[in-house]
């Protein structure tokens, strides 16, 4: 890979939520041939910010997945400037077979706003290396917060959307979020050896390593704690995440989300049972 020329130039979006935190961070690296990474919302003003910065070099646009607040600005940031979109495939790409299941039932939504017409020049395998003479960048398929999650890895820097974030954990809201997925890509990462994490909300990760082990513990944490109210009594991802979490109203969808994600992983593995077809409200309990 070739030496960084250049640090980095973060472009926050406009967009700031509970679910975004301050924004969608939109990166670009390189001078003569400048790649974007998640052009964020479909925003005017953020979109001319990146003309503006690419100053005319843009050459590649890298979307790490498939949400709005991350690839709703890509199709006409690549009419203005003529720069193909790179990504892994469209919003149902990279799912499971379990989530391809649960997807054909009929549960969709929830949680962070899909890009359904999202569709990409180039798709990307895992892996995958794409090259300038400024830059290298190496893709990794890292589902789980979203089947066609992508983070790229650009020398010892690693871009990392929304797998990993220094002020949040990331939802994760089934069919589109997996939580076995997501254990495999926090590992995948780690083998990667990035020393710098770049999310696309929030500040970057100075320490990667003791992240990612802190978001592991987590999860595993919040799986304890489901089986320990199911142990009580019967519930479903609602009622269990109204018992768990301490958040406001507002935040309670995401979190029934996040709940239900476990409750699948925890089915899979026979750790929990239900009647029926599986949905939004199904009631879980205890083998």
């Amino acid at each position: 890979m070739t030496a960084i020329t250049k640090e980095p130039r973060c472009i926050l979006a406009p967009n700031p939520s509970p679910l975004t935190g301050p924004g969608t961070n939109s990166f670009l690296i390189g001078k003569d041939h400048v790649a974007v990474i998640d052009p964020g919302p479909d925003d005017s003003g953020h979109l001319d910010a990146i003309l503006q910065a690419g100053a005319g070099k843009i050459s590649h646009i890298f979307v790490t997945h498939s949400h709005k607040d991350h690839s709703a600005g890509a199709p006409r940031l690549a009419a203005m400037t003529g720069a193909p979109l790179l990504a892994f495939g469209a919003m149902e790409a990279g799912r499971s077979p379990a989530m391809q299941k649960l997807a054909a039932t009929g549960l969709v939504g929830g949680g962070e706003g899909l890009d359904a017409g999202f569709r990409a020049d180039i798709l990307l395998k895992d892996g995958q290396e794409i090259s300038t003479p400024d830059w290298t960048v190496r893709a990794l398929h890292t589902p789980g917060h979203c089947g066609n999650h992508l983070c790229f890895q650009y020398e010892d820097l690693m871009f990392c959307g929304d797998i990993v974030m220094e002020w949040s954990s990331t939802l994760i809201s089934p069919p589109d979020g997996d939580l076995a997925d997501y254990f495999r890509s926090l590992d995948k990462i780690g083998l990667a050896t990035p020393k710098r994490l770049l999310p696309a909300h929030g500040k970057p990760i100075e320490s990667p390593a003791e992240r990612l082990s802190e978001l592991a513990d987590h999860r595993r944490l919040r799986t304890a704690q489901i089986l320990n109210a199911l142990s009580q009594s019967p519930a479903s991802a609602q009622d269990l995440a109204r018992r768990i979490y301490d958040i406001a109203p507002m935040l309670l969808p995401a979190a029934t989300r996040n709940v239900l994600a476990h409750l699948v992983a925890l089915a899979d593995l026979g750790a929990v049972i239900y009647d029926g077809d599986l949905t939004a409200d199904t009631i879980f309990r205890t083998v």
